[in-house]
């Protein structure tokens, strides 16, 4: 499919289901992202000393920010499988299914261990160029989705089958990601009231995209 086929596909399947998917959204996003924000400014001695800290500085707090996020990484991926699951079978979006990557251990160790090990992968290949890190990383961006479908296999398996997927396809998928500035722009304007209904927009293309490339993966 061409992206613009992928964006059309996403918006029919969220047809119906943009109020929840905002609210779900909102729901992820006030817990992934407000919940270590708010534990970084306690820890930082409140929001005037947060404020006033350099920019550069990685003192404990941000570093406790960093831990807290990762253990709440399988939130996240939890929120890009809801989508992959609204564009394959057109499920209602429901709170549980922010969760369903704490649902066995085993899925949120290796959530996790995919996760650094791809952020190794990366800094290694950054360390040459920053050019070669930004294409790895277009060629693992498929792993998360590779492990939902996939639930018995490797960390380094689900990363060489990312870049199977995306041998070809980088360039589109990052053409597919630049189309969405300007709508990123307007929720901007919007005082980022309209990434609310932007993330689940975006989520779902790339989940279209992904599904798109199992399917025409197969027949080659």
């Amino acid at each position: 499919m061409k992206n613009k086929e992928i964006k059309q596909q996403a918006r029919l399947q969220l047809k119906g289901q943009w109020g929840t998917a905002a609210l779900f959204t909102l729901l992820f996003s006030s817990i992934y992202y407000l919940i270590p924000l708010i534990i970084e400014v306690n820890l930082s001695g409140g929001w005037s000393a947060w404020l006033n800290k350099p920019s550069d500085e990685m003192d404990g707090p941000a570093a406790s920010t960093f831990i807290i996020t990762l253990v709440l990484l399988p939130l996240y991926i939890g929120y890009l499988w809801t989508f992959l699951s609204v564009i394959r079978t057109g499920e209602k979006i429901n709170v549980s299914s922010l969760f369903q990557a704490f649902s066995e251990i085993s899925t949120y160790v290796k959530i996790l261990g995919a996760y650094l090990v791809m952020m190794v992968y990366l800094i290694l290949w950054s360390l040459l160029l920053l050019i070669p890190g930004i294409i790895k990383a277009f060629s693992y961006s498929q792993t998360y989705f590779v492990l939902k479908d996939h639930p018995g296999i490797g960390i380094n398996a689900a990363i060489k089958k990312s870049r199977q997927l995306m041998d070809g396809y980088k360039w589109k998928f990052f053409v597919l990601q630049l189309s969405f500035l300007g709508w990123g722009i307007l929720c901007v304007l919007s005082l980022g009231i309209g990434f609310f209904w932007l993330a689940p927009y975006m989520s779902t293309s790339y989940a279209a995209f992904y599904n798109d490339r199992v399917k025409n993966y197969k027949r080659d």
